[in-house]
Formats: structure tokens, C-alpha cells, sequence
């Protein structure tokens, strides 16, 4: 004889999520972790990718859950849109990235390292003119970088932004200042 098919109860997980649960979590994650994985596979078509962005769905899932609203879909089709979502904006912003050479980072360490603290933040120097340019986000990113010192999971901690998502503003941010103090 069959066993009787169990039904999960994604919206009721969600609410638990949104209540601090994290035993609701854990139970969406065991229920349907490993087809989500399958859904950011197929989009990123790199398994430790794949990883990265099922990791982040998760995070967004747990905290965003107070967010769903069941009058504008399903809890379910709200958690793989999330997932997708991530996976498409992190295969655009793979897209859209330069390789930077570890002479881009000296670039930026040695304009750096040109300046005390006080010289490179009160405004005279080339470089502060160049990290106004940059978007909010990414030259939070820069500063909790390199005059921080955080790791890129700090920085996403920080902002509450995808680790991806951080990596690639670093990233573009330095390529922007290289070419602004050139």
C-alpha cells in the first residue's frame, strides 16, 4: 500500500517564517531545496553558482516573509519567483561584469595608501570626487571594503544585499574609480 501523500502548507510556512521560526525554514528548505536548486541550475548553469543563489533566495525568503500577500499569488509561486529572480539578475549581472586584473585593485590600494585617512575623507583629494560618482550602494560597498575592512559577506550582511550582488558593485565600483582617476 502507498503512503498518503502529505500536503505542506507553504503559506502557513511563510507566516511562520515572518513569526522568527526557523524551523519553518529549514522545513520549506527540506521540502523543496533541491528543486530550487534544480530551478537556478538551469538559469545559471553553474552548480556552486546555482548554490550561491539558492543560499540567497533562502535569506530573502526568511526575511521577507511577513512581505507575501496570498491575494497576489501563492506562496509557493512567491518562493520560486524569488528564486528565479535572483538567478536571472545574477546571470545579467555576470553578464555585465569586466574581469578585473589585480592591477585594478593596486590602482585603488595605492591611491589609497597616498593619503592619511583624514586627507583621502575630508573632500580634497581626486579620489573622494571619484566615490561621489558612484550609486549609494556600491560606494557603501567600497568604504566598508576598504577603509572597513569587511569581507564581501560582512558588506551583504550590512546592507542586507545578495553576496553576489555586493561582489559585483565592488567590482564595477573599482573599474569606475580606475578609469575616473586616470
Amino acid at each position: 500500500m502507498d503512503a498518503p501523500v502529505t500536503h505542506f502548507d507553504f503559506h502557513r510556512c511563510l507566516e511562520a517564517c515572518a513569526q522568527g521560526d526557523r524551523r519553518a525554514l529549514q522545513a520549506l528548505y527540506d521540502h523543496e531545496g533541491a528543486r530550487l536548486l534544480g530551478v537556478a541550475r538551469r538559469i545559471a548553469r553553474d552548480d556552486a553558482t546555482a548554490e550561491d543563489i539558492v543560499h540567497d533566495a533562502m535569506i530573502r525568503i526568511w526575511t521577507r516573509a511577513a512581505s507575501f500577500d496570498p491575494a497576489r499569488g501563492s506562496a509557493r509561486g512567491w518562493i520560486y519567483s524569488i528564486t528565479r529572480h535572483l538567478a536571472l539578475n545574477t546571470i545579467r549581472d555576470t553578464r555585465r561584469e569586466t574581469v578585473l586584473e589585480d592591477a585594478d585593485i593596486d590602482t585603488f590600494t595605492a591611491v589609497h595608501a597616498g593619503f592619511d585617512d583624514f586627507d583621502l575623507w575630508s573632500g580634497s583629494a581626486k579620489i573622494y570626487r571619484c566615490l561621489e560618482q558612484l550609486q549609494p550602494a556600491p560606494q557603501r560597498c567600497i568604504l566598508h571594503a576598504y577603509v572597513d575592512g569587511c569581507s564581501h559577506a560582512e558588506i551583504a550582511g550590512r546592507l542586507g544585499a545578495p553576496l553576489g550582488t555586493v561582489k559585483a558593485w565592488i567590482k564595477r565600483s573599482l573599474k569606475a574609480l580606475r578609469e575616473c582617476l586616470e
